[in-house]
């Protein structure tokens, strides 16, 4: 068996030269395998397995088909040979006879390298060794492989490169590609959930105008002909609400969103959310249908409400309701109803070593207060609602409690997974915490260009119905659902500062 042993450079250049000179014997010959341009592929390696799964050792079926993949393994025995073919579903064995594929293209077969791409035709059967194997006819060189495949692609040593080199590591570790085809097939139920429950997938501008007065860092961008900074957005939101004003009662984007801030294993700068906004519901509805989808998507993606995520049982079939204050309340001890003034919050932070905000009123230091009792504790699915209309500035005002907002944010595993509001549809109301939310990040930050989006304002002049409104992270559930540590595995191509060259 040929094996791939971790190689040095030197190794490497010598190996790639030897194959170089094999394409250049080929062309000489006149069998190019890059001037052919397709091949007829009739059958897929799990698909034979599952179908012959009953064939006794040693048995014939009488099929012959068509496969195409690449070569990952080549055993040479004399008159006979066997390699592995890795096709979009998985590996087969091929069995390769002299006296069956003739002296010529056996011998060509023998020259053929680990990595190469290979078309081949023959006949199912089973081995006397019980493997499930085909026994080839014709094969065919479809594309040369001019690098040596890594026997191993991963490793805390290798971690990066198979992140730079995402097209390596996805050949030489079938696991990876696992993970990207239940990404794919979470944004499918995903979909499909949403376009059973009435919404309408919209797509709005990656390209904004200016930037909001929002929290979140964005990328510029210049467009010549109209010769204007733009910004590549930092959410979907406003765009989404001006539909649901134009009459669009459901809709929902899959957005990519970039914020240049910091990246760490929950973090990259360009990253994929959902959003939703329906009409004539509020944020308990939106409770109802956060629950209801991430059980069907447990049950579909992994089989089980019960999944283990990081060593960490969690039970997505339970979800606890807590609001903010009774949170804090029941890990830090402390009652947010105790604080009759600002300065009894201070107060309270000092006494607990809690940072204060950057204006330390009430309801910010509640919030600080939950991100440093609570936050850790919340492993099992809950959701955190009524947030201080300090640090949420477009949702709704609680009724009968203007301190406090129709919002909610559900933690998984001490990680925020998305956030949902009752949506602020007074416009005056919004005005006012638009323009305050711009004063006071240029306050801090003189010279940011952020403005309010008045026309969005007008907008909601118009009317904006009672909303519900949510947004959550896909790559953080992606994370969750795969059991994966890191933003980067989800992410096929992720964000890597370059190599030095």
């Amino acid at each position: 068996m040929e094996q791939n042993k971790p190689q040095t450079e030197q190794e490497i250049s010598q190996q790639a030269a030897v194959r170089r000179q094999k394409l250049a014997d080929l062309c000489e010959a006149g069998h190019n395998p890059f001037e052919i341009t397709k091949y007829a592929q009739d059958a897929y390696s799990a698909d034979l397995k599952q179908e012959f799964a009953d064939l006794p050792a040693e048995a014939e079926t009488g099929k012959i088909v068509s496969l195409a993949g690449r070569m990952m393994s080549k055993r040479v025995m004399g008159k006979a040979s066997f390699a592995h073919l890795r096709d979009q579903k998985g590996d087969i064995q091929i069995f390769v006879k002299r006296d069956l594929l003739g002296d010529e293209a056996y011998a060509a077969f023998k020259k053929l390298d680990i990595g190469d791409i290979i078309g081949v035709k023959g006949e199912v059967f089973r081995t006397k060794m019980g493997e499930i194997s085909v026994r080839i006819s014709e094969l065919t060189l479809l594309s040369k492989s001019l690098l040596p495949l890594p026997e191993k692609f991963h490793g805390l040593t290798d971690r990066e490169a198979r992140y730079r080199q995402r097209y390596v590591d996805l050949i030489v570790n079938p696991e990876v590609k696992d993970t990207f085809v239940k990404r794919s097939l979470i944004l499918k139920e995903i979909r499909a959930y949403l376009d059973e429950k009435g919404f309408l997938e919209v797509d709005t501008p990656i390209l904004t105008p200016f930037e909001i007065g929002a929290s979140a860092r964005p990328f510029y961008t210049h467009h010549n002909t109209l010769n204007m900074d733009m910004v590549l957005r930092i959410e979907t939101e406003l765009y989404l609400k001006r539909l649901i004003v134009g009459g669009m009662d459901r809709v929902y984007e899959v957005g990519r969103i970039f914020r240049n801030e910091g990246m760490d294993p929950k973090h990259n700068p360009e990253f994929t959310t959902i959003e939703l906004y329906q009409a004539f519901t509020d944020f308990h509805g939106m409770m109802d249908l956060v629950e209801e989808m991430y059980k069907r998507l447990a049950l579909k993606v992994c089989g089980s409400l019960e999944i283990t995520y990081q060593g960490k049982q969690i039970d997505m079939g339970h979800w606890e309701r807590l609001t903010m204050v009774e949170a804090v309340k029941k890990y830090s001890g402390v009652d947010f109803n105790d604080w009759k003034t600002d300065e009894d919050a201070i107060a309270a932070a000092k006494e607990h070593h809690v940072e204060l905000p950057e204006v330390p009123t009430k309801g910010a230091i509640l919030a600080e207060f939950f991100d440093a009792f609570v936050e850790d504790k919340l492993i099992q699915p809950t959701f955190i609602y009524d947030y201080p209309v300090e640090i949420s500035p477009l949702a709704k005002r609680k009724p009968g409690d203007p301190a406090f907002t129709e919002r909610f944010e559900y933690f998984i595993d001490c990680t925020e997974y998305g956030n949902a509001f009752s949506e602020l549809n007074d416009p005056i109301d919004q005005k006012a915490r638009f323009e305050r939310q711009v004063a006071e990040r240029k306050a801090i930050e003189p010279d940011c260009k952020a403005q309010v989006d008045y026309d969005y304002v007008t907008a909601l002049e118009y009317g904006l119905p009672p909303t519900g409104g949510l947004g959550f992270g896909v790559d953080r559930l992606v994370m969750l659902l795969t059991d994966s540590a890191s933003i980067r595995d989800v992410l096929l191509f992720p964000t890597m500062k370059p190599l030095d060259n």
